[in-house]
């Protein structure tokens, strides 16, 4: 039997596993997250995160996107982890640090009644040369902002930032009528991203604000994404669009982001809540 909890952030949703506890080998874990990710015949959710000891940090995060592939980072998921860490006892810190991917996150958590509702977490400076997002352009070492791209047979604008995982964002009048599920794929897996990228298209409601939807790679749709929204805020800003801090609204809650162009950092804070345990026959 195999021991997890049920968490989300903003309807972002992940199963989390102990494991320093549960000791699944390597091979056999991306069948396994792809069954428990099922949500007609397993527990359901957008992927599956274990929760590891560390030598280079407090904690790590091995982050599986639903259909088994490995992911470098989820904004949502580490506020996640922060929680269960911290509300399961297995630290007495409210200053804690995750690595995920070989990068190391510094978490700050809002603690209540002895539980954790949000998390502050510092994510590091935006990646924004090409070269290293990683997306295709005539200036492998320069800036992908405002750039035409044809999906669908339709021009787009994009602006492509990393923050641990490549994303690229799509300013748009109308996000809730948006066409995502015939345009997300095709930027998803479009040529010019070598390792896929996840696709934000983004609504400017004023300049403190914006109205978000996001496909993830190896997923579809999600409620929410984290990264997603720290590399909206950053795109919003290198247009021009809005001030360096904004509220991000999705489709599961929102999300406050800065950033601060001085350290060059980008800073997320969001809730995390834990939905269910259990424990299920692997």
């Amino acid at each position: 039997m195999l021991k997890f909890t049920k968490m989300h952030g903003c309807g972002n949703d992940y199963i989390y596993i102990d494991g320093a506890r549960e000791r699944i080998p390597a091979e056999q874990k991306p069948e396994l997250v792809r069954r428990l990710s099922d949500r007609h015949f397993g527990i359901g959710g957008d992927g599956v995160i274990f929760i590891n000891p560390s030598d280079q940090a407090d904690f790590e995060m091995e982050m599986y996107n639903m259909d088994g592939t490995r992911a470098e980072m989820c904004g949502n998921g580490i506020r996640c982890v922060a929680k269960y860490v911290y509300d399961k006892g297995l630290t007495d810190q409210t200053q804690i640090s995750v690595i995920s991917a070989g990068r190391i996150k510094y978490l700050d958590l809002h603690v209540e009644n002895g539980r954790v509702s949000t998390v502050k977490v510092n994510m590091g400076e935006p990646i924004l040369k090409a070269c290293e997002i990683p997306v295709l352009a005539e200036d492998e070492k320069g800036e992908v902002i405002a750039e035409p791209i044809e999906i669908e047979g339709k021009a787009y604008r994009m602006t492509c930032v990393s923050m641990g995982n490549p994303h690229a964002v799509v300013f748009v009048e109308d996000v809730q009528d948006f066409p995502l599920e015939q345009v997300g794929p095709g930027l998803e897996k479009h040529p010019r991203f070598p390792k896929r990228v996840n696709a934000e298209f983004v609504k400017i409601l004023d300049e403190e604000t914006i109205e978000m939807r996001v496909w993830e790679r190896g997923t579809g749709e999600t409620l929410a994404c984290g990264t997603g929204a720290c590399a909206a805020a950053v795109a919003c800003s290198l247009n021009g669009l809005t001030k360096d801090t904004v509220t991000v609204k999705l489709l599961g809650g929102t999300l406050q982001i800065q950033w601060d162009k001085a350290e060059n950092r980008v800073y997320m804070t969001g809730p995390a809540t834990t939905v269910f345990e259990g424990e299920i026959e692997i």
